[in-house]
């Protein structure tokens, strides 16, 4: 049994840019070359938002219904946990798309997330907290699937659901979060870790982390695939292939894994640039170094730190080289200032902006890093505690923080107390 997995699309990411293609030209091919498999697995963040533009419904559509025009009778659902809709059964005659939902569409309790949308139109089946089996030719395999939940609640949310491995099957777990030592985001720590990750798994896969990882933890097969699209321009991401993942399960349970490189993505490339003299010939001089080494199919994106003092970077010479290369490459500046306390500010902004998180979730991470500046250790939940502030409830607010409010569960229960 062949199966491919993918990870992070993040459709929509850089809508109305010259990036705004990339996402789906990458899962487009990825899924191209999953078609001769039995079942494809998506391990979260199909989307880059929570509420997807219409445009971006379209193509979405148009990438993911590909699956649904293959036959795939060879492969058989033999056990299930969750009720299926009727109009997902048509899925399973055809080669099974299944998906957990990330945190970019993660939302409240009582909303639909874009991924049960997709559900609903019949494209995938959407796990959260489910496991399916399938057969083929005597092979079984389980996919369990937990889908994104905030990282403080990730060991609750799965000690809780406690999958079990299904005997005389090959077991894939499939999540979505940040798991130590693999942190995505400093601003919430992980609750997982290599030591509390469920026992008994032939794979642990695990999206939300772009860079690709593979590992062997205590006799599990643990990767995580990496991103399709680059959202992050980070270093760690610089000049290295976009990957999807197969694995191959013989007779004898045997599996293989290989990662897949895609063939078409945009290179993307990250130098830093240490300003001693003429900040645009320096710069020009990296931007050529990368054309003189790579053939390039499409334009790259090259970001450019520039460290130095702030009155030796000129805008103006940089928005030139913009300029000049624009249509041969897409070009990112960064800079570093002298002050280490403008540039740790600016940086925090930096990484809440390219996470494309949602009004409420900068304000939350704001929130947290502020409290965690002055040293506040609250007795309660700090996304309650926002929510508070949030609906105007200011005075109780600074009731708890200077200790006339005891407790935020009094304040809850009777905010005009």
């Amino acid at each position: 049994m062949k199966i491919s997995i993918l990870s992070d699309f993040h459709f929509g990411y850089a809508y109305n840019s010259e990036l705004e293609n990339d996402s789906f030209e990458n899962v487009g091919e990825a899924i191209d070359r999953s078609l001769d498999s039995d079942l494809i697995l998506i391990a979260g963040d199909i989307f880059d938002t929570r509420m997807p533009k219409t445009q971006t419904w379209a193509q979405t559509m148009k990438i993911l219904t590909k699956p649904l025009l293959k036959p795939n009778p060879d492969v058989k659902l033999v056990e299930c946990s969750k009720d299926l809709k009727e109009i997902s059964k048509r899925v399973l005659n055809h080669l099974p798309l299944i998906a957990i939902h990330g945190n970019h569409e993660r939302r409240s309790k009582d909303e639909v997330n874009p991924v049960e949308i997709l559900e609903n139109a019949g494209i995938l089946i959407y796990l959260n907290c489910n496991t399916m089996c399938f057969e083929k030719d005597g092979i079984r395999v389980a996919i369990h699937g937990m889908s994104s939940v905030s990282e403080r609640n990730a060991y609750e949310v799965l000690s809780k659901w406690n999958p079990q491995p299904i005997p005389d099957c090959v077991n894939i777990l499939l999540l979505h979060q940040n798991i130590e030592p693999y942190v995505y985001s400093p601003l919430e720590p992980p609750s997982l870790n290599h030591s509390n990750l469920p026992k008994g798994f032939d794979l642990i896969i695990n999206g939300h982390i772009h860079g690709k990882i593979e590992e062997n933890i205590n006799g599990t097969k643990f990767i995580i695939p990496g991103s399709l699209t680059i959202t992050q321009f980070q270093k760690s991401e610089a000049d290295s292939e976009k990957y999807f993942l197969t694995v191959n399960i013989g007779n004898g349970k045997e599996i293989s894994t290989e990662f897949v490189p895609l063939e078409k993505s945009r290179k993307f490339f990250y130098e830093e640039i240490k300003v001693d003299g003429d900040v645009k010939e320096e710069v020009e001089k990296k931007i050529n170094e990368i054309f003189s080494i790579r053939e390039l199919s499409k334009p790259p994106v090259i970001r450019l730190k520039i460290i130095g003092k702030e009155t030796e970077v000129i805008d103006q010479e940089l928005r030139e080289l913009e300029k000049k290369y624009n249509g041969k490459a897409i070009l990112i500046f960064a800079k570093e200032l002298e002050s280490p306390e403008i540039t740790e500010k600016i940086e925090f902004l930096k990484n809440l902006r390219e996470q494309k998180l949602s009004t409420e979730e900068v304000g939350l991470n704001i929130l947290k890093k502020n409290l965690d500046e002055f040293q506040f250790e609250p007795m309660f939940d700090f996304e309650d505690f926002f929510r508070i502030l949030s609906e105007g409830e200011v005075d109780n607010a600074f009731n708890i923080l200077i200790g006339e409010q005891k407790t935020l569960t009094q304040v809850l229960r009777n905010p005009g107390d």
